[in-house]
């Protein structure tokens, strides 16, 4: 698998990254061992978690994992994020200072490593400071627990604004990634935020490069009863597609994998995949099966004309 440095920084990952939202809920202990296997025996380094998936159960059990040498600690680019908690079953979102550094003490602990790769502020706050919330970065890298920091889901303007505070004055910690919504089907980024990451040095980490799947093809005759689409806490995405639009984009997905003898996953895949301006989009496959015909994409690249036709058919 190629790999791909990490905007201006010295951090190389691989350029398709393993999500693990659904690990410790829907993915079993079992699953999550294979994926994590077959996807850095295909070269994949970038492993990206959170806090709030599953209030730490994603991180616990990766760093399980860790302990049980499935793979070497430093055979693996460890990225989490900071933010989001959970309280009585209640989602809140904490960007203090402390409740930053209290929740990346937490997600080391889980972990089981004394630092991570990666560290990102989950999602945007108006409630506190940002230059309180971009300070909590800089102590995670002068204290030794983050090797590089970046955000998450900030928009153009929020990425641009806390990008420039940081490179304002010498010392603070440079935003090394933004981590986005980007496939066929989510565009908007191309306008604002891309251009601010491009701008900012900032490399671009796509979450649900397959919108939540629909890419896919499998929901075009309609909800298989295993898939995301019939989970509750899922559905609302897939339902977000279900209009001419998408209909349309994920027909031409559908005719151009006929075409090449792909698969239309592959096809939306590695469209995100060789975007300019992104790093790595990320794969949060339900089984090891799944995760394996995506990891094909790795040898694989669009004919330009598809890449062309795709772009014209999903403008937005």
């Amino acid at each position: 698998m190629q790999s791909r440095l990490l905007g201006a920084t010295g951090l190389r990952v691989s350029s398709l990254a393993l999500g693990t939202m659904t690990w410790g809920s829907v993915t079993d202990e079992h699953e999550a061992r294979e994926q994590l296997a077959g996807f850095t025996e295909a070269g994949g380094t970038l492993v990206d978690t959170a806090a709030g998936y599953g209030d730490g159960a994603s991180e616990a059990l990766l760093g399980s994992l860790l302990a049980e040498g499935v793979v070497a600690r430093d055979d693996v680019v460890v990225a989490t994020k900071g933010g989001i908690t959970w309280r009585g079953g209640d989602r809140g979102v904490d960007t203090s200072r402390g409740g930053l550094l209290t929740g990346l003490d937490a997600s080391l602990k889980r972990l089981g490593v004394d630092h991570v790769d990666l560290w990102q502020v989950h999602v945007w706050s108006s409630e506190v400071p940002l230059e309180e919330t971009l300070s909590a970065l800089d102590m995670a890298l002068s204290s030794g627990r983050a090797a590089y920091v970046g955000v998450s889901n900030y928009s153009g303007w929020q990425s641009a604004q806390a990008a420039t505070w940081q490179r304002a004055v010498p010392g603070r910690a440079t935003l090394a990634s933004t981590q986005v919504e980007y496939s066929l089907l989510a565009r908007d980024i191309e306008y604002e935020v891309l251009p601010a990451a491009e701008a900012m040095g900032m490399g671009l980490l796509a979450w649900s490069p397959l919108a939540g799947g629909v890419l896919t093809g499998k929901y075009r005759t309609g909800i298989p009863s295993q898939s995301r689409g019939a989970d509750p806490n899922f559905s609302a995405r897939v339902d977000a597609y279900d209009d001419e639009r998408s209909r349309g984009i994920v027909t031409a997905v559908a005719k151009a994998a006929e075409g090449l003898e792909w698969t239309p996953l592959q096809v939306s895949l590695a469209w995100v995949r060789d975007r300019p301006g992104v790093t790595a989009p990320i794969l949060g496959a339900r089984t090891a099966a799944q995760l394996k015909e995506a990891l094909q994409v790795a040898e694989l690249t669009l004919p330009p004309e598809i890449a062309l036709a795709l772009d014209d058919v999903s403008a937005v």
